[in-house]
């Protein structure tokens, strides 16, 4: 199952240690086959409200997500980022392409009362 890394970064210091930063992620990045599906970039807010910038990177699965976040290669480059912004950062798994909402509803704690 494909494994997401997401990070939601606020009040990023866009300098020397980020630019290295993002010129040093990719090759991190090739060894576990990881790849960016989302990468900053202007949103449309819809409801609710948004500030930040929103990354995904792709894995296979989790182990290998896990895997190159505690890879040395990535680690040595980790505090560039964290040293310059703040934001969340955390793994969570897709979907098959068969996933219909009412799936969830079984994993539900109140699964066995009625909705509605």
């Amino acid at each position: 199952m494909t494994t997401y890394a997401v990070g939601h970064l606020h009040d990023v210091n866009v300098g020397p240690d980020i630019v290295e930063y993002l010129c040093r992620i990719d090759e991190t990045l090739a060894p576990f086959d990881g790849r960016f599906i989302i990468h900053g970039g202007p949103v449309t807010v819809m409801e609710g409200s948004w500030s930040g910038d929103l990354i995904v990177i792709a894995f296979p699965d989790r182990d290998r997500a896990r895997a190159w976040y505690d890879s040395p290669t990535y680690r040595r480059i980790l505090p560039l980022r964290t040293e310059n912004s703040r934001g969340d950062v955390f793994f969570i798994d897709g979907v098959s392409a068969d996933h219909r909402a009412a799936d969830v509803v079984a994993k539900l704690p109140v699964a066995d009362q009625p909705l509605g």
